[in-house]
């Protein structure tokens, strides 16, 4: 990184600098020793640090992040609407597995307290779910819900919490269509979360399509709650809360005991991105990546129109030939799926990542693919799949935070990393979510929302190594119960999201 009071530039061979100045910097600001500002620059957008001709390479992260679309003066604003977007690295001509990461040094001695389950998965937190296999039963199952957590809760310490486990899925669709396995595995995946404890419940209509046994076959019969078979709406609200508490008894047997930082799933997104995400936060939670994967544990990065630009990236780290077809083949699948819809990889970015300094998707994928660290990819997953290695593995979701927040919890993630640049208030009722802010007046404004603030990289303040070290000690102990993130702090939940790519019917 190389900095001056204006600007930053990420590499020696950027043809633009990212302004640093919190109000921006105003027309006739003298910023180098050749270079004059001929407009205002709002903060964290581009500078040009060189004339541009129409057609030329325009160069952020060392990489070709669009083309010029118009003459550019030196000492102007680039923003999105003067950038041509390039073309995305061609799957086809990848070459994987042909710069494997040699291990990183082993990281020893590392523990939080969890609890364990019967089948060895390890959670951080001790919930009764309670799961719908269609939309239609929601109203009557939140009623339950709301007077399990008046009336049960109290009496059983410790037990976190209850989650209605609701979707807009179950009838209505066409469910025998391929893609409907999608989120058919995502609910089935969720179920069996490790915070659960094996306990669930199952409310069911009667007559949907997603009957039970189609995606839950082992769930017991008792834990099976019909609605179309009780005798009116009293009738099923005491089922749900007698059934509740049989769960509830068992489940407040649990208690946390240490175990190693291996038996960690953790997930890694980002939302409400800027352009400092990629320089601060995302390398911040790669080096804490890093940690994780040295002390065993799992790491999940998703998002793939977030990496589609940053794929040539990735193919090389991938750990053989096989996990290496794999990726190829989920980012072509999403290639198609953008294609039927009738749009490209830059519809993903949003109008305040825009405002915040992003230009187009590929600025967006390389400051996004940072995140991952520098390990070797040993896995990937299609949406929804769940977790089967230890290390660094690509888990294939759409971008949309709550989407991929659905399909990382199906996969089995127990805690979960986020990163911000404009700010996004999204929790998620399973799991801890610790918020990292790219930059540091988004960790002022919002000091009861961000958990860690990254933008001290860019003050100088600290290191991204000095960050990396921060978070991962947090995660360590917010997964032992020993502190909350602030999204836990204030019970910030957003609903689940289903990915479902098959028909409507």
């Amino acid at each position: 990184m190389i900095k001056n009071k204006f600007f930053i530039k990420i590499n020696s061979i950027d043809n633009v600098g990212s302004v640093i100045e919190p109000g921006g910097i105003k027309a006739g600001t003298k910023i180098s020793d050749d270079i004059m500002t001929i407009e205002y620059i709002p903060y964290a957008h581009k500078i040009s640090l060189k004339s541009f001709k129409k057609g030329e390479e325009i160069i952020r992260y060392g990489e070709t992040i669009g083309y010029a679309r118009e003459i550019i003066p030196k000492g102007s604003w680039i923003s999105e609407d003067k950038v041509e977007l390039p073309q995305a690295p061609k799957l086809d001509e990848l070459p994987v597995a042909t710069k494997v990461p040699e291990p990183l040094p082993p990281l020893e001695g590392y523990t939080f307290l969890g609890y364990r389950n019967a089948d060895g998965s390890v959670g951080t937190k001790n919930i009764l779910g309670i799961m719908t296999s269609v939309q239609c039963v929601e109203g009557v199952l939140n009623v339950a819900v709301e007077r399990i957590r008046q009336e049960l809760l109290p009496k059983y310490p410790n037990v976190d919490g209850v989650m209605p486990i609701n979707h807009n899925y179950g009838c209505g669709v066409a469910i025998d269509a391929p893609e409907a396995k999608i989120p058919i595995r995502t609910l089935r995946n969720i179920a069996t979360h490790p915070n659960f404890g094996g306990e669930l419940l199952l409310v069911s209509l009667g007559c949907e399509k997603l009957i039970p046994n189609k995606y839950l076959s082992d769930v017991e019969e008792e834990n099976i709650i019909v609605l179309q078979k009780e005798h009116g709406f009293e009738m099923m609200v005491d089922i749900i809360i007698k059934k509740a508490q049989q769960c509830l008894e068992r489940l407040n047997k649990r208690t946390r005991e240490v175990c190693p930082a291996s038996d960690l799933i953790v997930g890694l997104q980002c939302g409400g991105s800027d352009a400092f995400s990629g320089v601060t936060a995302n390398p911040a939670v790669g080096y804490a990546a890093d940690l994780l994967v040295r002390a065993g544990a799992t790491v999940l990065f998703s998002e793939v129109t977030e990496v589609r630009d940053g794929v040539h990236h990735l193919a090389p780290r991938v750990i053989n030939q096989e996990v290496g077809q794999k990726l190829k083949k989920e980012i072509a699948w999403y290639d198609n799926y953008l294609n039927r819809g009738g749009v490209d990889r830059n519809a993903n970015p949003t109008p305040g990542n825009k405002a915040g300094g992003l230009a187009n998707v590929v600025e967006k994928s390389l400051g996004s693919i940072a995140k991952s660290g520098s390990t070797a990819i040993v896995d990937v997953l299609s949406p929804g799949e769940k977790a089967k290695k230890k290390g660094l593995i690509f888990a294939a979701t759409p971008a949309s935070d709550f989407v991929c927040g659905t399909c990382q919890l199906a996969s089995g993630i127990t805690l979960q990393i986020f990163t911000t640049g404009r700010g996004t208030p999204y929790g998620l009722s399973m799991i801890p979510v610790i918020k990292v802010s790219s930059n540091t007046e988004l960790a002022k404004r919002w000091n009861d929302l961000i958990d860690i603030d990254a933008g001290e990289i860019v003050t100088g303040e600290a290191t991204i190594e000095d960050v990396g070290w921060e978070l991962f000690k947090l995660i360590l102990k917010i997964a032992s119960g020993k502190k909350k993130a602030w999204a836990d702090y204030w019970g910030i939940k957003n609903a689940l999201c289903l990915f479902n790519p098959a028909p409507i019917t």
